[in-house]
């Protein structure tokens, strides 16, 4: 899915600890977590240190290990692909799913893992600008550790015309044929719906009407019913393996999502893992938020990123979605906006975006050329110094 449909992300600034929130009230700095690298355990007043080891022996007998991720964090990724070796380590029958794959490309999936495909064919032929979009650098160790170790790695989401559909029409109008063999999605728990209610709202395209939110939920749920079922399915035929699930945070924290969803179809064996950025508090989350919490620091100089998702139009790229606060929003770029070249270079696919942003250093600037409707023009994408 592309970024403009990751509506639970959302969730993640409505999560935030009361502890946490009640001192900023109070123009306070929260009270630190703990050290970076640190595991704690949340509990309703506070967040204990756990020992790595004696985690991982129990996370290893379980059926589904959710590593839930901020999409756009590299460190989030970095700690995905560390778990997921430590895992292994102890349970080696071991299958990967990825929210970031539709059903159809199992096949594609699996010819990377065989070790078929080079890297660029593998991008190409698993359409990622158009299905997901986000930086690919920041996936591809996971990808390359499934195939180093021939793993498999499982496509467990849907189209995106799936999502849209039940969104707009409601589970019930969407003919059979269209939901990719998904069934009807658990009914959420009371919770699940109000967090879902605050992202409706806060939605700037939602829909309106009676019906309209009824219909978000179902859109939501089918979603984690779709990861959940790529997941018990595969458990079905392979009794005791584990399933390890990389996927949003927001389909994972508090277990209402595709939790929810696995306990639906008999999956019990269950654990969520999320980061925490060490210098939030995080007392008062709740024992359900997580079953553990590995303490992140952020870096203090990142790749630099344009901050936009596209898809190919042609011999352009569509921009599909601008991230908020990104040196593409400050460049005034805007969703549906036509690049037609970069530094001079046109802009053929997302790779030559991809090498020549990577290649800015910070305080310097990128010439592109958009078109926007009928109009052509020159826009300079400033990189800040420290970016």
């Amino acid at each position: 899915m592309r970024p403009k449909v990751l509506l639970l992300t959302a969730v993640l600034a409505l999560s935030a600890s009361a502890a946490s929130l009640s001192a900023c009230a109070r123009g306070e700095k929260p009270e630190p977590c703990g050290v970076a690298g640190e595991w704690r355990v949340p509990g309703e007043r506070a967040a204990q240190p756990v020992a790595f080891p004696a985690l991982l022996d129990q996370l290893a007998r379980a059926q589904v290990v959710l590593l839930g991720e901020a999409h756009d964090s590299a460190e989030d990724h970095r700690w995905q692909l560390h778990t997921l070796a430590q895992l292994y380590s102890r349970q080696p029958n071991m299958a990967i799913g990825f929210e970031m794959f539709p059903r159809r490309l199992q096949p594609v999936l699996d010819e990377w893992v065989a070790g078929r495909l080079a890297e660029d064919e593998f991008l190409r032929k698993v359409e990622w600008e158009k299905v997901w979009g986000f930086d690919a650098r920041d996936y591809l160790p996971l990808f390359h550790f499934a195939r180093m170790n021939r793993i498999p790695m499982l496509a467990v989401n849907v189209e995106r015309s799936l999502i849209d559909a039940v969104g707009k029409q409601g589970w019930d109008n969407v003919p059979e044929a269209q939901k990719e063999g998904v069934g009807r999605p658990a009914a959420p728990t009371e919770d699940y719906r109000q967090a879902l209610r605050a992202v409706f709202e806060h939605h700037p395209a939602k829909a309106r009407g009676e019906e309209a939110f009824p219909r978000f939920v179902e859109s939501q749920t089918l979603w984690d019913r779709a990861m959940a079922q790529g997941m018990a399915e595969y458990l079905g035929k392979h009794p005791g393996a584990l399933v390890v699930g990389i996927m949003g945070a927001g389909h994972v924290r508090n277990g209402h999502g595709v939790v929810h969803q696995l306990k639906a179809l008999g999956v019990t064996k269950s654990s969520i893992l999320l980061t925490w950025n060490r210098d939030n508090a995080c007392v008062a989350l709740g024992k359900g938020y997580a079953d553990a919490l590995y303490l992140v620091e952020a870096p203090k100089e990142n790749a630099p990123r344009l901050g936009v998702a596209t898809e190919q139009a042609g011999e352009t790229l569509r921009i599909t979605e601008v991230m908020t606060g990104s040196v593409a929003e400050a460049a005034g770029l805007k969703r549906g906006d036509l690049i037609v070249s970069i530094a001079g270079r046109p802009a053929k696919n997302f790779l030559t975006l991809r090498t020549l942003v990577q290649r800015q250093t910070p305080g310097t600037w990128l010439p592109l050329k958009i078109r926007r409707g009928d109009e052509e023009m020159e826009v300079v994408a400033r990189f800040p110094l420290g970016s």
